[in-house]
């Protein structure tokens, strides 16, 4: 201690660096902490413009816009000049054509379910060729084209590696034809149409003709159940101001029948056919819409001939014919 009362104390290196050490500790901690604006910006530019421009342009990249450059190019040529096209038409698309050479390509398609749909309109409604692939075809397409054929209700298509396709068809199935503006078209049960009548097996179905005879095909189908040993004899239904039944007998005949009790009317004919041959004989229609008698209208030649008769009857009292 000296005489103002201090302490002596020995300001040496150590004892200075001791006493003094934290203090510039933490000034240099805060001054390296601090974040000067600008700085980082300049430091990331110094470091891209530093890197070489070889290393930031990825490799092989001159070389794959040449050749996409050069293809492009000889695509071009080839298209314009109509060699592509004729290409396609020999070997097909290039995916398919390398598929088949993998041993991949559709070399056996089995078809299933079949029954007034042919094989051929299944393969050209399907869209299916030799040049496709099983790899690359895509059965949900084919699919889709089935069933927008109007005999085919549903289609399921399934690969078989390495090259078939199976195909199983549910059919709509035909129930009668109906006639309406001049045109035949093949409808199913429930009266919906499903095509123009293009197919000649298809003639001998029930036959209905007029407006909305389509949606009331099962009443005329009762009818020909009602009519029993006629059924073959009847070759069509017409629906007359979709109130009531006209059918055609095939020697050209037209049987009338009633709005209501129409199956009865039928029972009728029957009974009047097996009784008396009224099919058989010169009339051109029987009217059986009176359920308490028959109207039976002649021929020509019928008529003539009836009145002929008439007039050679006997004539009795005053010369009225009773």
């Amino acid at each position: 201690m000296d005489g103002g009362g201090r302490y002596l104390q020995s300001l040496t290196a150590g004892s200075f660096g001791r006493a003094h050490g934290r203090v510039f500790s933490r000034k240099f901690n805060l001054i390296g902490s601090l974040r000067i604006p600008g700085a980082s910006l300049f430091l990331s530019r110094r470091s891209s413009v530093a890197i070489p421009l070889e290393r930031r342009i990825p490799r092989f990249l001159g070389t794959g816009l040449a050749l996409a450059f050069f293809t492009s190019v000889t695509l071009t040529g080839l298209s314009q000049g109509g060699h592509l096209d004729q290409y396609y038409a020999t070997y097909g698309e290039p995916h398919h054509a390398l598929a088949r050479a993998f041993g991949l390509g559709l070399d056996r398609i089995t078809i299933s379910g079949i029954d007034h749909v042919r094989e051929s309109e299944i393969l050209a409604a399907a869209g299916l060729h030799p040049l496709l692939s099983l790899a690359w075809l895509d059965v949900g397409e084919v699919r889709e084209r089935l069933e927008r054929v109007p005999l085919i209700k549903s289609a399921s298509v399934r690969k078989l590696y390495p090259s078939e396709l199976v195909i199983t068809i549910t059919e709509r199935v035909p129930a009668a034809l109906w006639q309406s503006n001049g045109e035949v078209f093949v409808t199913a049960a429930d009266g919906t149409p499903m095509d123009l009548l293009q197919d000649e097996r298809l003639v001998d179905l029930p036959f209905v003709v007029g407006e909305g005879a389509n949606a009331r095909l099962d009443e005329y189908l009762a009818l020909l159940q009602a009519a029993g040993p006629l059924k073959e004899r009847i070759r069509a239904g017409t629906l007359v101001a979709g109130r009531r039944w006209t059918l055609k007998i095939e020697n050209g005949l037209d049987v009338r029948l009633p709005e209501t009790g129409a199956q009865e009317a039928i029972a009728r004919l029957v009974r009047l056919e097996r009784e008396q041959k009224i099919l058989e004989k010169d009339v051109l229609a029987v009217d059986l819409r009176m359920p308490d008698r028959v109207v039976v209208r002649l021929t020509e030649e019928a008529a003539s001939a009836r009145a002929e008769m008439l007039k050679k009857k006997p004539m009795r009292g005053k010369g009225v014919d009773t």
